[in-house]
């Protein structure tokens, strides 16, 4: 499907802004061409597309600096990108904006073991920060599954976690300080090396701000110190519903694992096939439990899991018996987005979270809503904090299939509000969530957020349309009226 010819007005404008910002980057840093414009697209949320008007890629900050103020007094709109993993059509263009790559800023800038920190690029892969430091018996703890590609200042944006963010936390908890370039070019440092840097919480605020408030360009990472020892144990359970009670009774239990994931039949069957993990397949659900710390608590913590895990009727118990056989049971789990892209043409990745509670339940009415819409459902998710990413099966090919998938995810999502839960857990809500934010939040709630974003971005340029349901301009807050359901952005263009 080819993308619609821009009018006249924005090719003038795109010509004109183009040789700004090749003032700036130099001629081989700004990409105008239609064809090389279809690599920035689409990010993670493929149904949407849209080629962008320009696209910069800076290589140092006094660059990004320029860009910024440039935009900024052209009143062009700007969306910062990192990898393109976005799973919630952050990263999705305009077509009358810049596209802000900072694919370049790739380096890690500074190890410092003392302070057990590290300064890196945002363009530095999540997986390479711990590959850089593992030598010395540190890691960084954040792990998304997708941590071979993604990077750390889009980590940052979306507020990522992983499969060890039970016990260590998601992003927010782990990194201590941040380099940002706000709309008007000005340069901000905030936080540093130190723990709790005094003042506003200006660094909390940054991170989950999906791009929204500034461009990050350095990110100070907190590293941690590989434990004693790990283990891993897959635990089969012939429904969902008793999967997840075992979860609801191993942390009122006391037991906080490094990391407790659980996949149900059609997810457990397509990782095996992906990549031999010894899953067993004959059972509807999975968990995969991981302690760690010194030899005899991860041992003594590893007879009560299991203890209680039969009391809940698991069918089949399997410890790892060395590091081999424990990365092994992770390599299923972390490949099967991957894997379930083997068994259905294409795949809707949710990301809503519920109390652990409420576990049960919510699997339960997600088999009745999927029969109900007639799409199947793999369920691979953070067990352990309640963080679900249900995998809705269509095929975009068979006409209404992508909307009654859209329709199916937003029935999740609105049920994981209704039990007590939140719209995202770490991939952010970007285009994908922004209409349901009314299901979550007030009029009042969207406008003191909104008061946020002009406090940084009074004229709303840096990555519009994103999140809120609805735009307003800062003197216009006073009098915001949101209304439930009723507010929707112009169609983007879909595949």
């Amino acid at each position: 499907m080819k993308m619609p010819p821009l009018d006249e007005a924005v090719l003038a404008r795109r010509d004109e802004l183009g040789a700004a910002l090749r003032a700036i980057v130099g001629a081989a840093a700004v990409i105008d061409n239609v064809e090389a414009l279809r690599a920035y697209e689409s990010d993670g949320l493929t149904a949407y597309r849209q080629a962008p008007m320009l696209v910069a890629l800076p290589s140092v900050t006094a660059e990004v600096a320029s860009i910024l103020k440039l935009c900024g007094e052209r009143e062009v709109k700007v969306v910062p990108r990192g990898a393109g993993t976005s799973l919630s059509g952050g990263a999705l263009p305009l077509g009358d904006g810049l596209l802000l790559g900072l694919a370049k800023f790739n380096r890690i800038l500074d190890i410092d073991y003392a302070n057990a920190c590290a300064v890196v690029q945002p363009g530095v892969t999540n997986l390479a920060i711990t590959r850089a430091v593992e030598r010395e018996g540190y890691y960084y703890a954040p792990d998304p599954s997708s941590q071979i590609a993604c990077t750390i200042g889009g980590n940052v944006a979306e507020n990522s976690g992983g499969v060890h963010c039970l016990k260590y936390g998601v992003t927010t908890n782990n990194i201590l300080g941040l380099e940002v370039v706000l709309m008007n070019g000005e340069i901000v440092r905030l936080g540093g090396k130190n723990f709790d840097a005094a003042g506003y919480d200006l660094l909390g605020v940054m991170t989950g701000s999906e791009g929204l408030l500034g461009v990050i360009t350095e990110v100070t990472v907190r590293l941690l110190k590989k434990p004693a020892t790990a283990r891993a144990v897959l635990i089969g359970f012939a429904a969902n519903e008793t999967a997840g009670d075992c979860v609801a009774k191993v942390i009122a239990g006391g037991i906080i694992p490094a990391g407790m994931e659980m996949m149900d039949r059609p997810a457990i069957h397509a990782a095996e096939e992906f990549c031999g993990s010894g899953y067993p397949l004959d059972v509807e659900a999975l968990l995969i439990v991981e302690l760690d710390g010194n030899v005899r608590e991860v041992d003594e913590q590893i007879d009560r899991i299991c203890a209680i895990a039969r009391a809940c009727g698991a069918v089949s118990i399997r410890s790892s018996a060395n590091e081999g056989e424990r990365l092994a049971f992770w390599a299923g789990r972390k490949s099967a987005f991957p894997a379930v892209g083997r068994i259905s043409p294409d795949y809707y990745c949710m990301d809503g979270t519920i109390p652990r509670r409420r576990l049960p339940e919510v699997l339960r009415r997600m088999t009745e809503m999927s029969a109900r819409h007639g799409l199947r459902l793999a369920n691979v998710f953070h067990a352990g904090d309640g963080n679900l990413h249900p995998l809705i099966l269509y095929d975009a090919n068979k006409p209404g299939e992508l909307e009654t998938a859209e329709k199916f995810g937003a029935e999740i999502l609105t049920l994981c509000v209704e039990v007590g839960g939140v719209l995202t857990g770490e991939h952010g809500v970007g285009v994908e969530k922004r209409d349901l934010m009314g299901t979550m939040f007030t009029e009042s709630d969207l406008a003191h957020q909104q008061r946020v974003k002009c406090a940084f971005d009074p004229a709303g340029r840096l990555n519009p349309g994103k999140v809120f349901p609805i735009l307003h301009r800062c003197a216009e807050l006073g009098r915001v009226h949101v209304r439930k359901g009723q507010v929707r952005f112009p169609d983007l263009p879909r595949f």
